[in-house]
């Protein structure tokens, strides 16, 4: 019997989408046996049973505490998750409605000034946002404009600003020098340098550069940028030039980790080149999403065309943020961390991701088919690759498939352009994956790929499609 062609094989063709969801009876009254799904209803239902509806069709979502591919936090202790839904009604941008959340967000700048070495804590200017992107365009946008003020007081054109970062930058900085009219500049990574090289820097940097966009923890491999030595480089470019380009740190991740896993790394405003830092409170900084944190050295680096005064208390206050109205209580919900925790929990809880995501490591590399790219001493996060020729019968992509049926997700995806032929497998490490979960993980990844192995033959490639974007 002959094989089938491949116009003769089975498709997997979608059924066709209901238009309505149906209602099960338990809940439903008289006439709520279904409800439009792409439109609004007639009628109003029970509390109920609308609550029913969203809880059934969620319950197809991952298990987030196995979500072992987000940097967001998934979990909070009872007390923050009480503070949560008794101040999920404050708007941040009503600071004369709410004047304690709004001086409260400024403890929290002043907190992460003081944190990251600002020389002036007590008094220079951030900002809470919806999360690290838009902090990010904020301070992009502030490097633009500094830029364009400088040149239009030189008298220069100011029509053609670049930004330069790796090649392994989150996607939020593409948009930026998409939505802002700036050339992205894009310093390759390498197997050697994979991160932003000093060299590469300098080669990609001229008069027309607003900023270099160093990372604290890249999203592809956990990676720190090495901040301190692409400052020097600039400073000796400055040396013999006069050009003056700035660094705006990208700290999503690393902002929350480095001052306590890594007192000593010199990344911050103690480099006088590091103008502003971003960081995602979601993340490393142990809060609900979303929220994010932008903070200025001082005053003077941010053009003051860029602020507006909004009431508050009968005087102005100073902001700069791209969204209006949006949440206040996780605002709330970082201070209640820095109270909480203070240096010496952040240190315990932090120190435990770390130690978790070592063990995690070295079993990975015992297991004597996977290459480490890192193990996570920068951040808590870990990323390896299948060892070449190592096997023909599976990939990466195909251990990722395999290791959800026990509900962890744990991306692959290939590398940035220059090394895309290069796929990796990463994990991140949070609070509240426990070393307890951490061996359970290892011994499904075992038994995943002995399941794999033993194959009579290999996968198919139609599996190894991209489900992971940065």
């Amino acid at each position: 019997m002959s094989e089938k062609s491949s116009e003769e094989r089975y498709h997997y063709t979608p059924s066709k989408e209901p238009e309505a969801l149906s209602v099960n009876p338990m809940f439903a009254r008289k006439g709520e046996e279904s409800v439009p799904k792409y439109k609004l209803p007639d009628n109003s239902m029970l509390p109920e049973t609308a609550y029913q509806i969203v809880h059934d069709e969620i319950g197809l979502d991952g298990n987030a505490r196995l979500n072992l591919a987000t940097f967001v936090t998934t979990w909070m202790e009872p007390e923050a998750t009480r503070l949560y839904m008794e101040t999920v009604d404050k708007n941040m941008i009503d600071k004369d409605e709410y004047p304690q959340t709004a001086a409260i967000e400024q403890r929290c700048v002043n907190i992460l000034a003081d944190l990251w070495h600002s020389p002036d804590a007590r008094s220079t200017i951030g900002a809470s946002t919806t999360g690290s992107s838009e902090a990010c365009m904020l301070g992009g946008l502030a490097l633009k404009r500094r830029w364009q003020n400088s040149r239009c007081a030189q008298k220069k054109s100011a029509d053609k600003p670049n930004i330069v970062f790796s090649s392994a930058v989150q996607v939020v900085w593409e948009k930026f020098a998409n939505y802002w009219d700036v050339e992205p500049r894009y310093v390759s990574i390498t197997p050697d340098k994979p991160y932003l090289s000093p060299e590469g820097v300098l080669k990609a940097v001229d008069e027309n550069t607003i900023g270099v966009v160093p990372i604290l923890g890249n999203t592809y491999t956990g990676l720190n940028d090495p901040v301190a030595d692409i400052a020097k480089a600039l400073d000796g470019l400055q040396k013999k030039t006069g050009l003056d380009v700035p660094i705006h740190v990208d700290a999503a991740s690393g902002g929350f980790i480095a001052p306590f896993l890594n007192p000593d790394l010199v990344w911050d405003f103690k480099l006088p080149r590091v103008y502003s830092i971003n960081a995602s409170g979601h993340k490393y900084g142990l809060v609900y999403p979303g929220l994010g944190w932008v903070v200025w050295k001082d005053k003077s680096v941010l053009p003051e065309d860029l602020i507006f005064k909004v009431s508050y208390l009968g005087g102005d206050m100073p902001t700069f943020t791209l969204n209006f109205s949006r949440p206040g209580a996780q605002v709330l919900l970082q201070y209640y961390n820095f109270l909480r925790l203070g240096r010496e929990g952040y240190y315990k809880v932090q120190k435990e991701s770390q130690n978790v995501a070592h063990f995690i490591s070295k079993e990975i590399k015992d297991m004597g088919m996977f290459e480490l790219f890192t193990d996570g001493t920068d951040i808590p996060v870990l990323a390896w690759k299948l060892k070449e020729g190592y096997t023909k019968k599976w990939n990466l992509y195909h251990l990722s498939d395999k290791v959800r049926e026990r509900g962890w997700q744990i991306p692959a995806y290939p590398l940035p352009p220059s090394m895309q032929d290069t796929t990796i497998m990463r994990i991140v490490v949070r609070n509240g994956m426990s070393m307890d979960l951490a061996h359970l993980l290892i011994d499904d990844i075992k038994r995943a790929v002995e399941y794999l192995d033993n194959l009579k033959g290999p996968m198919p490639t139609e599996v190894t499609h991209i489900r992971f974007h940065h």
